[in-house]
Order: structure tokens, then C-alpha cells, then sequence
């Protein structure tokens, strides 16, 4: 499998060039042919940006002629889609936006919407969401009614305030409000892959304004006739307001403070090294007169370079303890090298988090391997 970088590579750059070929026979394109042998050393991004850029300098003329060539490229060439729609999508944007008019926007919003489908217009769906958020969001409204499914998620992941890959939309954390409406649209969708970016895009709302996500997934959830799958959505779009310990979001889900007694978490040593793992066991009783419906993570609390900890929290199971009844909770947790995480040598402590109470902590100390 490659790695995300290689996503878009020379072959993406070929098969660009050869698309272009179709409706322009005969033309140079010494842009992307030169940016074909200088993709290795940069990001997925980088990669993407170079041949938008390449594909601009290669076809001259107005946002129209650009427009034309691309759906030329693509009516007349099968294999007219991966990867390369990235850098192509990103052309059409920053044309239609260095055109400056409304018929050259709506027309590349329309063309974005055209050619989602062959991998995704979500991230330059961005440019034309910087340049002109109100436009953009009123035709982005008619997307959710649309018959093709892609194009209705693209209208959910192309506004997603913190849509990896992408630039941000600074005017989309201004005004936090404004995509719910969207959501709204597309919560009840028939597609899973829609209901999804909904579940996604609302776990980003959640991240700012916990308050105003956990109240559009109440109005989901209480609406007169929900939708049966309301509540795995919601559930999934406000795993990190759980995670966080957020008191409304709990609540809505049904995880209500609970009188609890907790043993532990107990280790299975005190120095791990880094690349080892460390197990935890802990036992919860339910010392209250109702059942319980519990919530419960576990607390890593990890020893950064300048000495002081952050805490990251994971997910361990879900239970419904009656009065009286007790269970025990394990886990195995790896300090195994990821690129995504770095570990520093020092104090660590593991703690459990119920119904987003943390438990007492249990210290240990990660060691150089």
C-alpha cells in the first residue's frame, strides 16, 4: 500500500497530461510534464497544488475555456478520475475565484459537483467556501437534495470545519451556525457514507461549541418521528464531547451520574519501556439503588519534553451495571513507536473515566528502551 504522499504521482501526472491531450490535441503542456519529475520530494498536498498549478500555466484563457477543457477531458476519456481530480477540481476554484465573477463561481460549484463522484471535490470546494461563504452555502443547500450520493456527502464533507487535508474556512469558525442547517438536510440520509460525514463533520462542530453541537443532536434524537439511525449517528458524532467527560452529552446518551466504587486501575508493573505495553485491571460496583449506564475510557496522562503531561483519553466499553453488580475492566496499552505520537521518558499515570468522573490515578514511569 503506499503511503499518503504517493496518493498523487508521476502515473497521476501522465494520465493528467494525456486527459488534457484529448481536448487540447497537439498542445505543449510543458508545465505538466516538467511537474511530473518534481512530485517525490513533497507532500500529498504539495504534489496536488503543484499540478493545479501546472495544469493553469498549461491552459490558457478564461475560467470558460478551462471549464471546457475539463469536461472535454473528462466526457472523452474513461479513465478520467483518482487522484488527479484533486489538482483539477483546485484549477477550476482558483480560476472561477481569480475571475472574480458570480457566473464563473457558480458554474465551477456546478462543475464540482459534476465530478465528486470519480474521488472527491471536497477540498477545493474550500477556495470557493473562502471566497464567498453565502453563495456557496446556498447552492451547497440544494446539494442535499440531490439523487447522487456523492455529491450529497460532498455537501457535508466539503463544509467540514476541520476536513483533514484541507485548508481551513476562518469564516466557518466565525460563524459555527452555519453548516447545522446542512446537517439538518442530511442526518436522516439513506446513505450510510452520508450519514457518516454527518457524524464526522458534527464531531467537529464539537470540538469549539460542544453546547450547540450536543443541542442539533438533541432535536435529532426528540424530534416527533426520529430516524432509526439517529442514534448511532449521534453517537458517533459526539465521541469526543464523551471523551472530554461533557456533562450534556453524557446526558443525552444516557450515561447519568452513577454512584460507583472503583478499585483500581491496578498495573501490571511500574516501568515500561518504550515499545512494551503496560496492563490495567480495575473493578466497578454499582453501590446505587438504579442501574447504571456507564461510559467507560481510560486517562493516559503522558510526560511531554518541557516536563509538563497532556492527557489523552481512549475508549474501553460500555455497560449497564444493576444495583449491587460488579465488573472487572482490562486492557493491554502499547507504547509501541507510531509516527503519529511521540513518547518522552518520565512519570506517566493511567486513570479511568466514567461517565466522564476520573478515577483515582496509577503512576508509572516510561522508560528509554
Amino acid at each position: 500500500m503506499p503511503f499518503a504522499d504517493e496518493l498523487v504521482n508521476g502515473r497521476t501526472a501522465q494520465s493528467l497530461t494525456r486527459a488534457v491531450l484529448v481536448a487540447l490535441p497537439g498542445a505543449d503542456l510543458a508545465a505538466l510534464r516538467a511537474a511530473a519529475r518534481h512530485l517525490d520530494p513533497l507532500s500529498l498536498r504539495e504534489r496536488a497544488d503543484l499540478l493545479r498549478d501546472a495544469l493553469l500555466a498549461d491552459v490558457p484563457g478564461d475560467y470558460a475555456e478551462l471549464a471546457r477543457v475539463v469536461r472535454a477531458a473528462r466526457d472523452g476519456v474513461p479513465e478520467f478520475g483518482g487522484w488527479l481530480i484533486w489538482p483539477v477540481t483546485s484549477a477550476v476554484a482558483t480560476k472561477a475565484v481569480a475571475e472574480g465573477t458570480d457566473a464563473a463561481f457558480d458554474d465551477a460549484m456546478a462543475l464540482l459537483a459534476e465530478l465528486t463522484g470519480r474521488l472527491t471535490s471536497e477540498f477545493a470546494l474550500r477556495v470557493l467556501l473562502r471566497h464567498n461563504l453565502d453563495r456557496a452555502l446556498g447552492i451547497i443547500a440544494g446539494w442535499t437534495a440531490s439523487p447522487d450520493t456523492d455529491v450529497r456527502r460532498l455537501a457535508s464533507e466539503g463544509t467540514r470545519p476541520y476536513l483533514p487535508w484541507s485548508a481551513r474556512v476562518p469564516e466557518l469558525f466565525a460563524r459555527p451556525g452555519a453548516t447545522v442547517p446542512l446537517l439538518d438536510a442530511l442526518h436522516d440520509d439513506e446513505s450510510e457514507y452520508v450519514r457518516r460525514s454527518v457524524a464526522n463533520h458534527l464531531n467537529d462542530l464539537s470540538r469549539d461549541h460542544a453546547d450547540q453541537a450536543v443541542a442539533t443532536a438533541r432535536r435529532w434524537l426528540e424530534a416527533p418521528d426520529p430516524a432509526p439511525t439517529s442514534g448511532r449517528l449521534v453517537r458517533h458524532g459526539l465521541r469526543t464531547l464523551v471523551k472530554r467527560g461533557h456533562p450534556g452529552a453524557l446526558g443525552l446518551l444516557g450515561f447519568a451520574p452513577a454512584t460507583l466504587e472503583i478499585e483500581g486501575p491496578v498495573l501490571d508493573r511500574t516501568r515500561v519501556p518504550i515499545g512494551g505495553s503496560v496492563r490495567f485491571t480495575a473493578t466497578i460496583r454499582n453501590i446505587g439503588a438504579e442501574d447504571a449506564r456507564l461510559a467507560i475510557d481510560y486517562v493516559v496522562h503522558h510526560h511531554k519534553a518541557n516536563g509538563s503531561q497532556s492527557n489523552k483519553t481512549f475508549k474501553l466499553t460500555t455497560r449497564t451495571l444493576g444495583p449491587d453488580e460488579t465488573i472487572e475492566v482490562s486492557r493491554d496499552h502499547s507504547f509501541r513507536l507510531l509516527t503519529t505520537r511521540r513518547y518522552h521518558p518520565g512519570p506517566h499515570a493511567l486513570a479511568l473515566q466514567i461517565n466522564g468522573v476520573t478515577s483515582d490515578r496509577a503512576e508509572f514511569e516510561l522508560q528509554a528502551p
